[in-house]
C-alpha cells in the first residue's frame, strides 16, 4: 500500500511540477486529473506523444499513476451535456490504456431534475454504463466510481443497486470513507461488503463538530467538513487494515479540501499521518 496524491489542487502547475513534488517527499503515485483543457492530461488534444511524454516523466521522477482522474456527470439531465461527458469518460479510458494505467476513476452521475438516486440507477445508469464498462473491459482498465454523497451512489442501498443493474466487475469503487462517516454509514463493513469492487481509494477525512450539530440537527449545515486524513474522525488504522484484511493493497490518493491548510502542506501532513500505519521494508 501506498500514499498518492490527487492532482486536482495543482490545476494551476504543470504536471511535471507536481511529479517533482511527489518524488521529492516520497508520494509513490498520481491520480492524474483528466479532461478537456487540463494542464495535466487533456482529453482533447492528448497524442502517443504525449504518452511517452508522461511515461518518460513518472520514470524519471520513479512514480507510478494510480488512476486517471475523469470526474464528470454521466447523468446530466441536459443530453448534449451529458453526452461530452460521456466522450470523456471514453477518452480517459483509450488515455489510461496508452499509458498503461488499470483504472480511470469517475463520478456515478448526479440525478437529474425530477428523478431521485433509485429511478436514475435504474434509467440513466442502465443506459450510460453498460457501453462504458464494456469500452473499458476491451481496453484492459477498469472504472471506479468515487462515491461522493451528492452522486447516485450516496448509500449503500444505492451501491447494491447499481452493482445488480451492472453486473459487470470492470466497474467499481473509488472508496471515500469520509462520505460514508458523516452520515454516520460504517465504512468498515462496507469495506467487507464491497472489497471486490474496490479499486482505488481516496485518503479524506471528516471533522464533526458535535457542538454545531446539536444546535442545527443532522440536517442543518457547518456541522461537517473534509479535512486532511489524521485530522477528523476517520480511523484510519482500522480502515487501513480492513483494507488488507479483504485483499487490498493499492493507493491511499489524498484527496485536499482542507480549507486550512495550503496545498503541499496538507498532501504531506496527509502524508506523514497514513504512513504511520504502513510496515516499512525490512532488508535483510
Amino acid at each position: 500500500m501506498y500514499v498518492g496524491i490527487l492532482t486536482g489542487p495543482f490545476t494551476d502547475s504543470p504536471l511535471e511540477y507536481v511529479a517533482a513534488f511527489a518524488a521529492q517527499y516520497g508520494f509513490g503515485g498520481l491520480e492524474v486529473s483528466t479532461g478537456p483543457g487540463s494542464k495535466h492530461i487533456n482529453t482533447d488534444t492528448f497524442t502517443q506523444e504525449d504518452a511517452d511524454t508522461i511515461n518518460d516523466l513518472m520514470a524519471k521522477r520513479m512514480l507510478k499513476i494510480s488512476s486517471l482522474a475523469a470526474y464528470t456527470n454521466l447523468t446530466d439531465g441536459n443530453p448534449e451535456k451529458r453526452q461530452r461527458n460521456i466522450e470523456t469518460v471514453h477518452r480517459a479510458i483509450d488515455i489510461a490504456s496508452q499509458l498503461g494505467v488499470e483504472v480511470v476513476c469517475t463520478l456515478a452521475g448526479l440525478p437529474p431534475a425530477g428523478k431521485n438516486r433509485y429511478q436514475t440507477i435504474e434509467e440513466d445508469c442502465a443506459a450510460v454504463f453498460p457501453a462504458l464498462v464494456e469500452h473499458a473491459d476491451q481496453k484492459g482498465v477498469k472504472l471506479a466510481l468515487e462515491n461522493w454523497y451528492a452522486t447516485n451512489i450516496q448509500h449503500l442501498g444505492h451501491w447494491k443497486l447499481l452493482f445488480e443493474v451492472i453486473e459487470s466487475k470492470t466497474l467499481g469503487l473509488n472508496f471515500d470513507p469520509s462520505h460514508l462517516l458523516w452520515q454516520d454509514i460504517d465504512y468498515i463493513e462496507a469495506v467487507e461488503h464491497y472489497v471486490d469492487r474496490i479499486f482505488h481509494s481516496h485518503a479524506k477525512d471528516t471533522e464533526i463538530k458535535a457542538h454545531r450539530r446539536r444546535v442545527v440537527g443532522n440536517q442543518g449545515d457547518g456541522w461537517w467538513r473534509y479535512v486532511i486524513p489524521g485530522l477528523g474522525q476517520v480511523k484510519w488504522g482500522e480502515y487501513i487494515a480492513a483494507l488488507r484484511a479483504n485483499g487490498y493493497n493499492g493507493v491511499l490518493s489524498i484527496e485536499h479540501e482542507d480549507e486550512t491548510l495550503d496545498r503541499e502542506e496538507g498532501f504531506l501532513v496527509g502524508k506523514k499521518y497514513l504512513e504511520q500505519f504502513f510496515i516499512p521494508e525490512v532488508i535483510y
